[in-house]
Formats: C-alpha cells, structure tokens, sequence
C-alpha cells in the first residue's frame, strides 16, 4: 500500500492564511502528514497523481452534529425548536436501540465524508445505555473520519424537566476515559455535551463541568438559542467560575452582547448552525456579533433530522445571512455598501481552520500545513459549475455541493475516491437506515413519515 503520495498541480487552498492560495501547486503527503507544499515537487518515492485545475482544500470541520438522528432525516425540516423537544426528545429518541444509535451515526459520519467533512463533533445525546454509547463510538470508528464523539447523556437528562435536576451519566464517561479513550490520539477523541444552566440546575451543571475538569476533557454546550437566553446562561457559568478556553459555547443567537465579550476574554470558543437558527426560532445567527467581540466562529450542521449534512449550504447561507444583516443596516442609514464586511474566505476559514480549533485539533488539522494531518478534499473540475475557476474562495462557499467532492483522505488515506465512498455498500446502508428508520417511527404513537406530522408544542415560557 502506498504512503506516500503527491497531489500534483492543483490549486491549492491551503486555510493558513485569509487568501493563501498556490497555484497551481503541490501537495506531498508521507505517512499520512503533509510533507511538503510547493510547486514543481521532484519526488521519487510518491505516487504521483495529477489534480490539475482541481481545488485542493482542507477537509471541512463540523463541530456540532447531533449525528444519531440521520435515520430520521429531514422528519423535523417543518418543526419549531420546541416541536423538536417534543416530537424528538420526548418522543422518538425514547424508541432507539443500541442498532438505531449505530446506523444513525454510520450513515450520519459517511455522509459527512460523502460532501467532504473530514473531521466532526459528535453531539451525542441520546445514550440510554453504554451499548449506546459503544454503538454510536463503533459506527464512528467503521465510518474511518476524525470525530470527536461528545458524550450527551440521553432522556433521563434530556427528556423531562427542565432545568434537570439529573447529572450526567458520570459512570459511562469514566469508563470510557479510563478504556478506549484513555489516550488522546486516536482518529475518534472523547469530549463532553453538557446541557449547561439553560436546561439542567447549576448544582447540576457545575458538577457536570467538574466531571469536564476532572477527566481533562474540552465541553460543548447549548447557550443563546431563542427564549433560553433570557436566562445569562455565561453570566451563570461565570459566576461559578466555569467558563474555560476549553469550551465551545453553541448558537450565542439572544445571549447579551456582555455575555459574548466574556466568552472571548475566557478564550472560549463558539458554533454557528445558521440554518437550524432560523428555521427553528434561535434568533438571528451570532455570526457578525461574535466577529465583533474578536471571536472567530466555527460552523454546524447541528439537527440532521431537520436540514441537509453538508457544509456547503452552511457555509453560503452563514455568509448570505450575514451580508444581509451587514448591508440592511447600510441601506437602513440611507448609504449605499461599498464593499461586503466578510469574505468567501473568511467563511471557509470558519468550516476548516476555526471549526478545528473549537474542536481543540488546531495543531493537528483544519488547514494545509506541513506536519499537519492529510485531510484532504479534491473538487471535480468536471462541471460547469467549475468552469473556469477564477476565485477559489467564491467556488467552494458560492458553488461547491457534495457532487463536486471528488476525493477525500483522512490521515492520507483516501476514504473517497474518484466520486465514491472507498469500501462502502451504499444498498447495505440504504437498508439499515429504512429498518432503523420503520422500527422508531413505527413504534411511536402519532409519528408518522410523509411530511405530515406536526408535534404538539408544550414549552411554556412563563
């Protein structure tokens, strides 16, 4: 088997830099890291394969994917945020076995490696059981991207009360931190998803980081998502003294602007799911607010089971959204914008260099840098929606989809190539997912496929 390979005269979108681009360009890979990057490489010993007007970019980075709902893709695309509380976890999450929670997450990752996203944060909050929790860490594993698998809990957390009065699941997490994840350097790292002081009591809450602490583990959590910012969730975790660089504070979308300065001065980091935001009622994407504040967002997927997996479409309507907050606050003072505030470029920066940073793999992918790992993605330059190329920044936020991904490597093995998955039976996936699938929804009262079901909203915002 050949280690080491030379992608030869592409352009080559490195992330290092706001506008680093060589091209064309090379890029040597040896024993899965990225050699050397230039132009005109002379090496013997590769195996040389010719990108020519072809992107080659960093893979792409998702840091908040709820990754066990594929089977029940796009069910909750007409839902509210508290349709989805209802209808997924007090409803079909209850349903799962340990078979559903692999399926989920090993259609979920290969789809993430399908369109390009190499490396994912699995917010995993639907482990019943440690075979859960072991099924879900299987599929991640078989699927062969980087994922840091977020431990969540599941319903005794999740699917009543709230503020929960109810810990994690501290014993499943020990057992992982003291087993398969008693060292970090695995493709599939652990990490914790902690409901923080919007959904469990800061008795539970601060316990919870403790546990973080404790384990030596970096924490994502939900703040700032519609009504539940009402209540400081960081002026909350501040004043316990647990705000910490080693979190990634998700959504932000109706936290105070003081609130957002305290995550920066704290170093923490934060992730934009824009399109879940403004379908289910977040309030308006964080993404300019942060900017403000000096914080470099990351970007999301997040609810599988309401939108499409790819970063893609994130990252173009994280950038639309944006431009059209930035330009309506122009218009709105009777000027006329001169030049857009963020760039294409600064949007791919956010789904690869800052995503890997939030994910705390900075130093180890998320850009094209010697010493880094190999996770690659090559764009087809067979279609017209390439042709020509004249900003690479513009075609991979503005044009680029998952058809376009040619060949994607993880650690420089290619797990994509030539347009499919390496060693993938697409029908054995199709059959486990419409299984999984029949079995949740069927065994649910009221729940229905077809577009139909509407669950009943029960949040009260008193």
């Amino acid at each position: 088997m050949t280690t080491n390979l030379l992608l030869a005269g592409g352009i080559v979108v490195t992330c290092a830099g706001h506008d680093d681009v060589l091209w064309p360009g090379d890029v040597l890979i040896r024993n899965g890291r990225i050699a050397a990057i230039g132009r005109d490489l002379d090496v013997a010993d590769a195996e040389r394969i010719d990108v020519s007007g072809r992107i080659v970019m960093p893979g792409l980075v998702d840091t908040h994917r709820h990754t066990w709902q594929s089977v029940v893709r796009n069910i909750a695309s007409d839902w509210t945020l508290d349709q989805y509380l209802v209808g997924l976890h007090a409803g079909l999450s209850r349903y799962f076995r340990p078979e559903d929670t692999y399926a989920g997450n090993l259609i979920g990752a290969l789809e993430a490696l399908d369109s390009g996203i190499t490396t994912l944060l699995d917010w995993s909050h639907n482990l019943f059981t440690p075979d859960h929790t072991d099924a879900a860490i299987d599929a991640l594993t078989e699927a062969g991207l980087r994922a840091v698998f977020s431990h969540g809990g599941g319903a005794p957390q999740w699917g009543g009360v709230m503020p929960s009065p109810v810990p994690h699941p501290a014993d499943d997490v020990r057992r992982l931190r003291n087993g398969r994840f008693a060292a970090n350097d695995g493709l599939v790292t652990l990490g914790l998803a902690l409901r923080g002081p919007q959904f469990s009591t800061m008795a539970v809450t601060s316990g919870d980081f403790q546990l973080a602490r404790e384990l030596d583990l970096r924490v994502s959590v939900h703040v700032g998502d519609g009504h539940w910012g009402k209540t400081k969730p960081i002026h909350q975790l501040n004043a316990a003294g647990l705000l910490a660089p080693t979190t990634t504070y998700v959504h932000c979308n109706t936290i105070a602007e003081d609130e957002l300065q305290l995550i920066a001065d704290t170093g923490g980091s934060a992730s934009v799911a824009t399109d879940v935001e403004m379908q289910m009622g977040h309030g308006w994407p964080a993404t300019g607010r942060l900017l403000a504040v000096g914080i470099q967002p990351s970007l999301s997927v997040d609810v599988c089971s309401s939108i499409g997996g790819d970063m893609f479409t994130t990252m173009r309507t994280t950038l639309a959204v944006q431009r059209a907050t930035d330009n309506h606050a122009a218009v709105e003072a009777g000027e006329a914008p001169e030049r857009v505030k963020l760039a294409c470029s600064d949007v791919l920066r956010f789904a690869t260099i800052e995503g890997a940073r939030a994910n705390g793999l900075g130093d180890v992918t998320g850009s094209l840098e010697v010493g880094k790992a190999a996770d690659i993605v090559i764009l087809s330059n067979d279609t017209l929606a390439t042709t020509p190329i004249n900003n690479p920044f513009g075609t991979v936020v503005y044009a680029a989809h998952p058809g376009l991904v040619r060949d994607v490597l993880v650690d420089g093995r290619f797990v994509k190539r030539d347009g499919k998955l390496v060693g993938v039976d697409i029908d054995r996936l199709r059959t486990l997912a419409e299984a999984s699938r029949d079995h949740v929804i069927g065994s649910m009262a009221g729940a229905e496929i077809g577009g139909r079901w509407q669950p009943e909203p029960k949040l009260n915002l008193a």
